[in-house]
């Protein structure tokens, strides 16, 4: 059961698709009060646990930290971080009572769940005016689905999407293109998808290709696709300021652009120098923007990732005014040493707040200042893109993820996690950020394998592509300075070869448990807990995550492991992809165990009485032949499998193998 109270005069943030009549009174759970904003409270028990939040630090029980909803352009993700790309406003509590909450609200909001005080959830913003939901279920599991069906059906990708995509911020010319295709070829390492990064474009402007490196982009495109590899160019949020420009001159001519409070054309520095940004929340600019994405599907391009959309900002006009006047009184002052803050003072050029406040959108024909609805921009940013494939490319799936995030853009694409560092530690930060995500409806969902920041080591590679394997996004990115982190570059490219074709061995499984789950309003990837509730030992785990409806994954995530310790909440098979091509199966019981696990050995298991398809090895998703198709695991277990074209817009109905 869900119900809805609505508190104040709320922004209407469209994140949600069924409509649910207000209630009149207070709700069952926790106490409001509107004093100062909004502030629910709610006295936790000991053995209380909280799920939810999507792309949010930590643990999957979020119990014990603070976590603020403000899309957040923050590349170091470390354990003190409150912040990151998303904004996911759903909890839920699982304990003596059970219930989910949903906080539409699209400004900054402060989930402090047990971090104030250890048996307080408290959650609070500035004003009091949103959509309070409780939902309520006997099971989280049974929320999260009441959930999925509120905010719609998540979006749907391409079959090529599930293929190995390779990445790196760098690739400027169409021969480092060629060479990175070559490298994969020539090493019969599985590949379907080239990622470009800003370099791609002329000076950094969206929607254009450097005229030098590419003369002639669509022979390009076509070219690639020959070697069945899609290339995904990259679309930041910013517009450069710069006549002769079309699409700046457009916007300005058409007033499509973030305003200042005095009318003027808001001005931030990203990757092109100042831009203005396009003003996603008004319908006629956010269709005007995802319009242009035609100048490059005509090329014949079929996939996009958008970016800095938080909106990300290097500095304004603003803020370089305020930098100079510390200076000039500092230098005024002549003091031997500045201390900290001279440092501080630079670094807030960058994502400041005060910035934030600084500019408009038109909304109803009315002005809203950024910062009460910041955690929408990435969201519209990426439905201007999903609205406008259906007119520019109708009946056909286009490849869309983004970096920023709000609940509701699931509809439209899907996300990656950021700019991530080449730890130990972010492999089981992308496991448990999974089914978080999956709870908030993103399906479509992975990180930077081997990391984006950072220096990659063969081992911590070999041992993300076996958590990717799993991911729908399974892509390397490397950042511009870091080690090449392609997969032909290291000793024992068989190795390599062998792990990423483990993915192309389970995609008929993959894509139709992400169907299965995207057409059911389910979710792709769980925690132990929400299929065993009742087991005391699944509550606790947070490695190992079940996924789809018959296997469980528990990756290898320690540098100089020769396996892990797992727990079975039932038996299971233990199955391992061998590199010789075989695979290894293994009867558990129920309980503890410790596996071992090579570097170049893929596992999961296999729930008891079930199984699942595998076939033989490709190097493209185009390749996979199906008639090569056998089950593993339990024999006397029956798979039902999802397959359609992978293209079309319309889903066929599931067929059983």
């Amino acid at each position: 059961m869900i119900q809805k109270y609505v508190f104040g005069h709320p922004f209407e943030t469209e994140a949600v698709v069924e409509k649910v009549s207000p209630c009149g009174g207070s709700p069952a759970y926790g106490e409001i009060t509107l004093n100062d904003g909004f502030r629910f409270t709610y006295k936790m028990e000991a053995d209380d646990i909280v799920y939810g939040l999507g792309e949010a630090n930590r643990g999957i029980n979020k119990r014990g930290y603070l976590y603020i909803s403000n899309c957040t352009d923050d590349p170091n993700h470390t354990e003190n971080k409150y912040s990151l790309y998303g904004a996911h406003n759903f909890v839920i509590v699982f304990g003596k009572e059970t219930f989910g909450l949903f906080l539409d609200y699209p400004g900054t909001m402060e989930f402090d769940i047990g971090y104030t005080r250890q048996d307080e959830l408290v959650i609070r913003c500035e004003n009091a005016d949103l959509d309070f939901y409780v939902i309520e279920g006997e099971t989280p599991y049974e929320i999260v689905k009441q959930f999925r069906k509120l905010i719609g059906t998540s979006y749907i990708p391409p079959k090529f999407a599930f293929g190995f995509g390779q990445s790196r911020w760098g690739y400027k010319t169409a021969e480092d293109f060629r060479n990175v295709v070559k490298g994969y070829r020539e090493n019969h390492i599985p590949m379907d998808m080239l990622y470009m990064d800003i370099d791609y474009m002329d000076h950094y402007k969206d929607f254009t290709v450097n005229p030098e490196e590419f003369p002639d982009f669509k022979a390009f495109v076509e070219e690639m696709k020959e070697q069945r590899i899609h290339l995904i160019p990259i679309i930041d949020a910013g517009v450069k300021i710069e006549d002769g420009y079309e699409i700046y001159e457009e916007g300005k001519e058409k007033g499509y652009f973030c305003k200042r409070e005095d009318g003027s054309d808001f001005v931030s520095e990203v990757w092109p120098g100042w831009t203005h940004f396009p003003d996603m929340l008004n319908p006629e600019a956010r269709d005007w923007f995802g319009g242009k994405y035609e100048t490059l599907i005509s090329q014949g391009i079929d996939g996009f990732w958008n970016d800095m959309n938080e909106p990300a900002m290097f500095s304004t006009p603003e803020g370089v005014a305020r930098l100079k006047e510390y200076l000039k009184d500092f230098l005024a002052e002549e003091k031997e040493a500045p201390g900290f803050r001279l440092g501080d003072e630079v670094r807030a050029l960058a994502n400041n707040a005060e910035d934030y406040k600084n500019f408009y959108h038109k909304v109803n024909g009315e002005s809203v200042r950024h910062d009460k609805v910041h955690n929408l921009f990435g969201f519209n940013m990426t439905r201007a893109a999903g609205e406008a494939f259906r007119k520019i490319a109708p009946g056909k799936r286009i490849l869309m993820f983004s970096r920023s995030s709000y609940i509701g853009m699931h509809r439209y694409g899907g996300i990656w996690m950021g700019d991530n560092h080449s730890w130990w530690s972010h492999i089981l930060l992308n496991l448990k950020m999974l089914p978080s995500l999956n709870m908030c409806g993103f399906l479509y969902t992975g990180a930077d394998l081997g990391g984006f920041n950072s220096n990659v080591t063969r081992d911590l590679l070999l041992r993300w592509l076996a958590l990717g394997v799993f991911t729908p996004l399974m892509r390397d990115h490397a950042a511009l300075g870091t080690r090449d982190q392609e997969c032909y570059r290291f000793e024992h490219v068989e190795d390599f070869r062998h792990v990423i074709g483990v993915r192309y061995r389970l995609i008929p499984y993959l894509y139709s448990e992400y169907m299965k789950a995207a057409l059911g309003n389910d979710m792709l990837f769980r925690p132990l807990s929400f299929d065993f509730p009742e087991d005391s030992m699944a509550l606790q785990v947070e490695d190992q995550l079940l996924l789809g409806n018959e296997v469980m994954i528990a990756p290898v995530y320690t540098q100089n492991a020769k396996g892990r310790y797992v727990y079975l909440p039932e038996e299971m098979k233990f199955v391992k992809f061998m590199p010789d091509g075989s695979i290894y199966q293994e009867t558990l019981e129920k309980g503890h165990h410790f596996v071992e696990i090579a570097l170049n050995e893929v596992p999961l298991f296999i729930r008891k009485g079930k199984n699942i398809p595998v076939v033989e090895q490709a190097e493209c998703v185009e390749d996979i032949q199906m008639d090569t198709m056998k089950t593993i695991g339990y024999e006397d277990g029956a798979y039902e499998l999802y397959d359609d074209d992978g293209v079309s817009t319309e889903a066929s109905l599931p067929q059983r193998s």
